[in-house]
């Protein structure tokens, strides 16, 4: 029977990102991912969605051996503008910039497409001895004794570890193998993603722009073809989103410039159109014998406010800290027990925010805009709450890496 340290459950970005941190600290990591990992965007299945990569982020992709290769394809945000567009009249009512400045950096964080990710990811992985990325195998069983938790692959071999870490997503089959339970809250919405070019500049602004049915937000990405590009994820009803799939792009680039309240002109489509569904999920316990949940396998949110990723590299960076402290008590009860106690209150408070901060933004009645726009004025313009809900939203209170 093979054995290593810790077999981890999804190659996905978080699944790949706790392989190069785990394998950077020592331990001996071995990654299946059942399905095909594409690292190019003009392929077919190559997932399109952007991720802001916050401050805290860099110290942990860093510390993996990652940050080198991904901060040259890194597009900065030093601005976080936030835009209600709820008025009576098309356009938008209230803006407010949120700047990195205001807490002494120079940046956020950075943006970075999701196929871009993994490619650097995987090419990491590749350069590590003590790393083993196998894709197009999965997860088929987990059998937990006091010493090692036995794991049969769907290739059927087995391979005992000291820890299992679930990475594979919100259906996780880790997790269900487990038992362990998960609640889930679903909207009736649905995101949309692409990326287009617009004449002005963004100038390294993220714009998330309220209406309502849900937040349409532009995400600085690098130039395309000479002109401004930007990520787009536009969350709607259910209905809605494949009403504006479905139409011809002229229709729809004026459709979503029309959403966007103008903000950064004409709207041009420069790629496929993607569907993702909006959940809000989090795991009845983030631990089992030997398994510790991580990412979207312990939580989903909302994609607002940029805390998916983030929130699933606190937890892997929680597990380096921990792996790294006590190296032989690795997947032991008082590991797993220490990584519970360490993530589950971030965890519940963040899922709950953003599930807040989705509901208002989705809300259609007047007088809910109204206070949302006057919610938006407060947080800002008083300058104690804007800098520590600045502090929040990049995950203060917590060391990463």
């Amino acid at each position: 029977m093979e054995s290593c340290d810790i077999l981890i459950s999804g190659g996905g970005v978080a699944g790949l990102a706790a392989a190069a941190a785990l394998g950077t600290a020592g331990f001996e990591t071995v990654v299946v991912e059942p399905g095909r990992v594409v690292t190019d965007g003009a392929e077919d299945g190559a997932d399109l969605r952007s991720t802001a990569l916050l401050q805290p982020a860099r110290r942990l992709l860093d510390a993996a051996g990652l940050w080198d290769r991904l901060g040259p394809h890194g597009t900065a945000l030093r601005v976080m503008r936030i835009v209600d567009a709820g008025g009576a009249e098309d356009g938008h009512r209230v803006t407010r910039d949120f700047t990195a400045q205001d807490l002494g950096g120079d940046a956020f964080g950075w943006n970075f497409p999701n196929w871009l990710l993994r490619r650097e990811m995987v090419a990491r992985l590749a350069e590590m001895p003590n790393v083993r990325f196998l894709p197009g195998i999965g997860f088929a069983g987990r059998l937990a004794r006091e010493t090692e938790a036995r794991v049969t692959l769907s290739d059927g071999r087995v391979i005992g570890v000291r820890l299992v870490v679930a990475a594979d997503g919100r259906n996780s089959p880790t997790r269900r193998a487990a038992g362990i339970g998960v609640r889930t809250v679903r909207y009736g919405q649905k995101a949309l993603v692409f990326a287009v070019t617009h004449p002005a500049a963004h100038d390294g602004i993220s714009t998330e722009v309220h209406r309502s049915g849900g937040p349409f937000t532009l995400v600085p990405l690098p130039d395309h073809g000479g002109r401004a590009c930007s990520a787009v994820v536009w969350m709607e009803t259910g209905p809605e989103v494949l009403r504006l799939a479905g139409l011809p792009p002229v229709a729809f680039e004026a459709e979503a410039t029309a959403r966007s309240a103008g903000m950064q002109g004409p709207l041009t489509l420069v790629s496929r159109r993607q569907i993702w569904p909006v959940i809000s999920q989090i795991a009845e316990r983030l631990t089992a014998e030997r398994l510790a949940l991580v990412a979207e396998a312990a939580h989903v949110v909302p994609p607002i406010g940029a805390q998916g990723l983030n929130m699933s590299l606190r937890d892997i960076a929680t597990l380096v800290d921990l792996a790294r402290a006590d190296p032989g008590g690795l997947g032991g009860a008082a590991m797993l027990e220490a990584y519970a106690r360490a993530r589950e209150n971030d965890i519940r408070l963040r899922v709950r925010g953003i599930d807040m901060l989705n509901r208002v933004s989705m809300s259609g009645i007047p007088g809910l805009r109204d206070l949302r726009a006057a919610g938006l004025r407060v947080l800002h313009d008083v300058a104690p709450l804007r800098r520590g809900l600045m502090r929040l939203g990049l995950g203060a209170g917590r060391r990463e890496g």
